[in-house]
């Protein structure tokens, strides 16, 4: 009995008894032979029923000797792979199909490949003989490419880290020269100057020094802070406790480029807060606050010195004042003062505001 009538070179069914199936399964023969991807027919015992041509010419199997048998009687026995034979044996039976398992389809004295398979059991009018669908697609290329983008990406980020920790060190280096510069200058002046740019060098080199264990370019906020704090307290505040330096903030992560901003604004104001707000040595206490909502967010430093009385220092629009206006414009922020009896308080916000950006207004520093 002749199984279709399909002219040579079209994939070959193994015969089929059943006239009622007749039509459906000459559906899926056409459907298996039009496909220009690896496709397998298989019956309920995973036996082969039909085999596109790019199955066979993808595997160097020659149909005419294939067709008939188990699936995993192909070529030398290297489909017979447990776990593929546990998935298909489920799916014939109705369980879930099979989507994209992946296994390596190993033959001797040929590169090994890297396949997935898709596995779907048909329903059609004659229930008591199911068809399973095969897909089958050579994916090692596609691995082999991600697992080179990996590599490359693994590589970026070494290098990134050294990048990181060299530039710190660098910084630091730059730092302690200007802090040497400092201690050696006559006038008070350039020492006070020579110390700001200091500190302004250490904000950065805090934040490199931080990132560089890590590919990452988002900073937990409050680790930085509390270090870059931890770092002007030691240099500008002579006696300990007389003057507490503390950091308050949330778990937000913030852009590496938005924390170096934030962390020169934290620089100038706590410097700020040092020379003017005790100017008769007395105790206090300075409060750096970072605080986040959704896409909003509002870094302040407060101090208990002597606020915008008469024994604080005129305002002027020095260089710390105009670092803070440039970088508070980069960040589309304003910079609100106010006089927070006792002491001093300034509010570096960012808010979201729907259809316009915030507008910088600064006060004098």
């Amino acid at each position: 009995m002749e199984t279709s009538g399909f002219q040579i070179g079209e994939p070959v069914a193994a015969p089929i008894s059943s006239k009622k199936e007749d039509a459906a399964l000459s559906l899926t023969l056409a459907v298996v032979t039009a496909s220009h991807g690896p496709l397998l027919l298989l019956d309920r015992s995973l036996n082969i029923l039909a085999a596109s041509r790019s199955f066979c010419s993808a595997f160097d199997l020659d149909r005419a000797c294939h067709l008939e048998g188990s699936v995993f009687a192909l070529g030398q026995g290297e489909w017979n792979v447990p776990q593929l034979r546990t998935l298909l044996t489920a799916t014939a039976e109705g369980d879930p199909p099979i989507e994209a398992y992946e296994f390596d389809l190993k033959r001797p004295g040929v590169e090994n490949r890297r396949l997935a398979v898709n596995a779907q059991l048909l329903s059609y009018l004659d229930l008591d003989q199911r068809r399973i669908l095969v897909a089958v697609a050579d994916v090692t290329d596609a691995r082999a490419s991600e697992k080179a983008r990996d590599k490359l990406r693994s590589d970026n980020e070494l290098l990134l880290k050294e990048v990181r920790h060299r530039v710190a060190n660098s910084l630091q280096i730059v730092a302690s020269v200007l802090l040497q510069g400092a201690r050696r200058a006559q006038s008070e002046e350039a020492r006070g100057h020579l110390r700001d740019a200091h500190h302004r060098v250490m904000s950065v080199a805090t934040l490199e020094r931080q990132l560089s264990p890590t590919a990452s370019d988002d900073m937990p906020i409050g680790v930085y802070l509390t270090k870059l704090c931890a770092s002007i307290g030691d240099s500008m505040i002579p006696e300990v406790g007389r003057i507490v330096l503390t950091v308050e903030a949330d778990d937000a992560l913030v852009a590496a480029n938005r924390s170096v901003s934030l962390g020169l604004i934290t620089t100038e104001l706590v410097i700020n807060s040092l020379r003017h707000g005790f100017p008769s040595g007395q105790a206090g206490k300075i409060t750096v606050t970072y605080r986040t909502q959704s896409e909003a967010w509002t870094l302040e430093v407060a101090d208990t010195g002597v606020g915008m009385g008469p024994q604080s220092a005129p305002a002027h629009a020095g260089l710390g004042t105009s670092i803070v206006q440039a970088l508070a414009r980069q960040l589309e922020a304003t910079v609100e003062t106010h006089d927070a009896r006792p002491g001093l308080r300034v509010a570096v916000s960012h808010r979201v505001v729907a259809g316009s950006a915030a507008e910088p207004a600064v006060a004098a520093v």
